[in-house]
């Protein structure tokens, strides 16, 4: 490992504490380096004094041969004692370097060096610490596996004295998030249709990440009939289509829709119900002219007053309350107006003749079992038995 020296060799003759000079490895020990700096007698490097963070082992940080600049921190001739510090150059060239890449947010790079509790620790010339809750943007339970990882940074909070210096990797995910959302939104236009991924569920709708970006799905937008709760219809990390509706650049807000994008109900009414067709609905609406009859998800007819009894209604509400049960019979359907009209008389009109017909029929059939031509009386059946009895 070779670093170059941003300050002048200092005499040898004339060393003192606080000097910075030039170090070249002669040996390594376990814990401690002895490095040549052009003095007398060779100084020497204590483990503590190799790195900002804690070491293990004198050759995991310096070889032999390796030359780097030294902070001088103790000198005794008459003991021959030179100690002198490796950190303490790195560390006063790190706090100049970080203060200015705090002051304009420059983004650095850093391998995650230790996993402690309640963060990460990374080397940028002092030691670091990226708190768990300034790593990602996303809560992450075990950081076991990012030991190693390099990841990039900002510096958000610096003091000297105390020797702190805290990282985020989520602002910069956050920064870039933001960038690409200004993109996408750049881009939108009302009217597109495109593929996203359901991201969160709400009571009044669900956000779908369209590339980066979250827009809203409104629970009415959901599909074409009635949706109690998002969940009924879609769940996270369902692939769905969606269309945009609206892009507000400002409040950096999109609407979107998922039923737009599928066939609406009234795009196969004309085959689902036909004129004279009787089906079972729920009232909806009630209004002056009538009632609102939902004969399908999304599908409502319309049953004029004049249609909902045999006599005369002064208010639908004498004869219907919503969410009643009804059977209507199809008078009229026009896809192209949506527009479906019903009658409720009609289907008790059309029971009263079936049960009409029905008892003729059973007239008839009663009269043929007996053997008597239609229109006898009891008169006459007396008066052929008279005239036996004779």
């Amino acid at each position: 490992m070779m670093e170059e020296s941003n300050v002048s060799l200092t005499d040898a003759t004339t060393i003192s504490v606080g000097d910075v000079v030039k170090a070249t490895v002669t040996k390594v020990e376990d814990k401690q380096a002895l490095v040549d700096v052009g003095y007398k007698y060779d100084g020497l490097i204590p483990i503590s004094e190799l790195s900002p963070l804690h070491v293990e082992k004198v050759s995991d940080v310096v070889s032999v041969g390796d030359t780097f600049d030294v902070k001088v921190l103790k000198l005794n001739d008459e003991k021959e004692e030179l100690v002198v510090s490796k950190k303490a150059v790195a560390m006063e060239a790190a706090w100049a370097d970080l203060e200015k890449k705090m002051e304009s947010g420059e983004i650095i790079e850093a391998e995650i060096k230790e996993v402690v509790k309640g963060g990460l620790v990374v080397d940028v010339g002092v030691r670091g610490f990226i708190p768990a809750s300034m790593v990602e943007r996303h809560f992450v339970e075990d950081f076991s596996d990012y030991k190693g990882k390099t990841l990039r940074l900002k510096v958000v909070e610096m003091d000297k004295e105390k020797n702190k210096v805290i990282l985020s990797h989520k602002a910069v995910l956050e920064e870039e998030a933001k960038q690409q959302k200004q993109a996408v939104l750049e881009r939108l236009q009302p009217g597109q249709v495109l593929e996203g991924t359901v991201q969160r569920m709400t009571d009044f709708g669900v956000f779908v990440d369209i590339g980066g970006v979250d827009g809203l799905v409104h629970v009415s937008e959901l599909a074409w009939h009635r949706v109690e709760k998002p969940s009924d219809v879609v769940k996270e990390g369902d692939k769905v289509q969606v269309k945009v509706l609206k892009v507000d650049k400002e409040n950096e807000r999109i609407s979107l829709s998922i039923k737009e994008t599928q066939p609406g109900p009234w795009a196969t009414v004309g085959e689902q119900f036909k004129r004279g067709d009787i089906v079972t609905g729920t009232v909806k609406r009630l209004v002056s002219f009538g009632a609102f009859v939902e004969i399908a998800p999304g599908i409502e007819g319309l049953v004029h007053i004049s249609q909902i009894a045999n006599r005369r209604v002064a208010t639908p509400g004498e004869v219907l309350k919503e969410g009643q049960e009804v059977q209507v019979k199809v008078l009229d359907v026009v896809p192209s107006e949506q527009r479906v009209s019903l009658s409720i008389r009609a289907v008790e009109e059309e029971r009263a003749e079936q049960a009409e017909r029905a008892s003729k029929r059973e007239q008839q059939q009663f009269q043929q079992e007996n053997n008597q031509p239609l229109g006898v009386t009891l008169g006459e059946l007396f008066g052929d038995l008279k005239e036996k009895l004779k």
